[in-house]
């Protein structure tokens, strides 16, 4: 890319050098504060996410008072002063409300598209935050009182244009590759999920003769194979005490309930979170192959997620954890597998309760319906999958990687562009 013929100090450390037809002035020289307080009946509840401004989805919580709100008009820039939202930000495309923790900007004297690259490029998000007060910083928020001090670039209103209609034209074609790598994901993750559903209730032999399992969501299953609950194969138990605030980085280690759904995979072989001495006595012990079960969740399709721990420590498990023991005849990552996948999914999700959060219980799990294979043919399965999932997975990780690689090209190139530091002008879109 094409650099300026030449460059000055800003003086403004986010800013760096800018070309030397550039200056910085004061973000409130470009816009004016919209405070307005509207319901959102008048004027349709709009949500402001780090893709830009939607229309809010129905059932997204939101303030009871519904008549505190504020306007947004069409293309005013809107963005969430909370560092726990960072990025999040856009133009609005149509008149509606917002929440009071959003500021609402009118642009003047500035091309809004502009603006809109401008404030999501990471060095302004950073600046913006700079800026911020808060007791704790997860949850620093940046008043317009402050944020108008921002100084920002300042250039003609035509090249404010050709840089928004240049970014627009790489973004949307990075934004196409990684749609594209994202449903690879997908379709490989579909695949995973496939076969292990079909392994686990088929067996490796597709020869096999096969017998009706007497249950309408596993249909045929190999003979041989036996069906039974679950609570035949094992011992439940449930997890007792560990908070938030017992958690400590050292000690000995434990799982909380939350800790199910947003910290482990299928199998885990360590902790990541730990308790102290004291924290030991109002909790459980459990050993090596223990089966621990989620007890609540957002969704019926969650409920009931099953982690194994297959490390070499006894660990704490804290309350809204069902412990499932499988006995000496039961493989205890085939039954992993066998847990997770579709059509036992589909029986904990029969048995779940609850409206905004859903809880599964022992009684419940208790029941599931499982065909079961001898203990030699669980293994050959987990040994079979172990090796097929790792292919995929590591396909995965691969896109995964470019994603990542992507977005940060993406928002470099945002960066540089709105910043000065290349010269777009000349660039020919096609």
């Amino acid at each position: 890319m094409n650099t300026y013929s030449s460059y000055k100090d800003s003086g403004v450390e986010w800013i760096g050098e800018v070309p030397g037809e550039w200056n910085v002035k004061r973000l409130d020289h470009f816009f004016t504060e919209r405070k307005d307080k509207v319901d959102d009946v008048s004027y349709p509840p709009l949500s402001v996410t780090m893709k830009g401004i939607k229309d809010q989805l129905e059932g997204v919580a939101k303030s009871d008072d519904s008549s505190n709100r504020k306007l947004v008009l069409k293309s005013d820039f809107v963005i969430n002063s909370r560092s726990d939202r960072k990025g999040s930000s856009g133009i609005s495309f149509r008149d509606g409300s917002v929440s009071l923790i959003n500021t609402v900007l009118e642009p003047k004297n500035i091309e809004p598209n502009y603006v809109n690259y401008l404030f999501k490029s990471y060095y302004f998000i950073e600046e913006y935050f700079r800026f911020g007060k808060g007791i704790h910083f997860d949850l620093w928020s940046t008043n317009y009182s402050v944020m108008k001090n921002i100084k920002i670039p300042v250039l003609s209103i035509e090249e404010q244009q050709q840089i928004s209609d240049y970014l627009d034209y790489k973004t949307s074609k990075i934004d196409i590759l990684i749609e594209k790598t994202e449903q690879k994901i997908e379709l490989l993750k579909e695949q995973r999920t496939s076969l292990i559903n079909t392994t686990v209730t088929k067996g490796l032999n597709s020869d096999v003769e096969m017998k009706d399992s007497g249950i309408e969501w596993i249909g045929e299953t190999p003979i041989g194979w036996n069906i039974t609950r679950l609570i035949n194969l094992g011992v439940f138990s449930k997890g007792k005490g560990i908070v938030k605030d017992d958690i400590k980085t050292e000690g000995h280690p434990c799982v909380r309930g939350g800790e199910v759904y947003t910290q482990y995979d299928r199998i885990f072989n360590k902790t990541v979170s730990y308790i102290s001495d004291e924290t030991v006595d109002k909790s459980i012990l459990f050993k090596y192959k223990s089966i621990l079960f989620a007890g609540d969740g957002e969704t019926l399709e969650d409920i009931g997620k099953c982690i194994v721990y297959n490390g070499s420590e006894d660990i704490y498990i804290g309350g809204g954890i069902n412990v499932f023991t499988p006995i000496d005849t039961v493989n205890h990552i085939f039954l992993s597998y066998l847990l997770n996948s579709d059509y036992v999914v589909f029986q904990k999700s029969r048995e779940g309760r609850g409206q905004i959060i859903v809880h599964i219980y022992q009684k419940q799990l208790r029941e599931i319906r499982l065909s079961i294979p001898p203990h030699q043919e669980q293994q050959q399965i987990v040994d079979y999958l172990d090796s097929e999932t790792s292919k995929i997975d590591k396909l995965v990780d691969i896109e995964s990687k470019r994603i990542i690689l992507l977005k940060e090209y993406r928002q470099s190139l945002i960066s540089e562009v709105v910043t000065g530091k290349v010269d777009i002008r000349d660039e020919v879109l096609m």
